[in-house]
């Protein structure tokens, strides 16, 4: 699967599944632009990826629109071109129905893992079209499912109405020679939870309960990635592949 002479955008890439999809794209040739808010983070990653090819570093928050324009805009000045864009960024706030902190948390949530990845969407296809290149979201299990605890509400929902995103901008798209694809990842080794102050939360405890006894690293998701963005990919598009160790058929 060479990436040879192709550029990739990847949001939420300063850690766990992100700064791993950098680092595969970077070993299979590809010039990859990595956004973040947190730039130390980000400088690891990069050089990481500087093994094999020297990344573009964005520092931005792709909750904020006018920062947005700017990525974009920055990877076709230093590339002159996009050709694949993984929307990965993604948050997870935890409230229950009756806190009445609930809808701040839901707003919180959307504007991240939906509104954001609605947007780099928007302002990346055209350049897309050009290259006829594709887009993988990342999803989750929690977007297909009931939650197993309370509290992710929120996250779960946000994850479903991107699911349908990627169907509909799959359908429209699909005119321009874009495919669009979806990632639905299980429990998988990263620092979401602590990140959502759920330190309690140890998802490599999930192993017991999956029909394969074992959680994800981060780069078995990013193997999937890149063969959705890859050509062994050609024929797929508007899909939802799941990589969660027996999770859904089990749930």
């Amino acid at each position: 699967m060479s990436f040879k002479g192709k550029v990739v955008l990847i949001t939420g890439a300063s850690s766990g599944i992100g700064a791993a999809t950098a680092i595969e794209f970077a070993k299979n040739g590809a010039n990859v632009a990595i956004v973040g808010r947190n730039v130390e983070k980000l400088n690891k990653v990069a050089e990481n990826c500087s093994k094999y090819s020297k990344p573009l570093v964005i520092k931005a928050d792709v909750g904020d629109e006018e920062e947005c324009k700017k990525m974009v805009a920055s990877v076709i000045k230093t590339f002159g071109k996009l050709d694949v864009l993984v929307n990965n960024a993604g948050i997870m706030r935890n409230a229950t129905i009756l806190e009445g902190n609930f809808l701040e948390m839901y707003d919180e949530t959307m504007k991240v893992n939906v509104r954001a990845h609605l947007n780099v969407t928007s302002l990346a296809a055209p350049y897309l079209v050009k290259t006829k290149g594709n887009i993988v979201n990342i999803s989750s299990v929690a977007g297909s499912m009931a939650p197993i605890m309370k509290g992710i509400t929120p996250y779960c929902v946000s994850k479903a109405a991107l699911n349908h995103f990627t169907r509909c901008a799959a359908v429209e798209l699909a005119s321009e020679g874009i495919r669009v694809n979806t990632v639905s990842p299980g429990p998988v080794i990263t620092d979401i939870m602590e990140n959502a102050g759920l330190t309690n939360v140890k998802l490599e405890n999930y192993a017991d309960f999956l029909p394969l006894k074992r959680v994800s690293q981060s780069v078995e998701i990013a193997d999937m990635i890149l063969f959705l963005a890859s050509d062994k990919a050609v024929g797929v598009t508007g899909a939802e592949f799941f990589v969660d160790n027996g999770y859904m058929i089990k749930n």
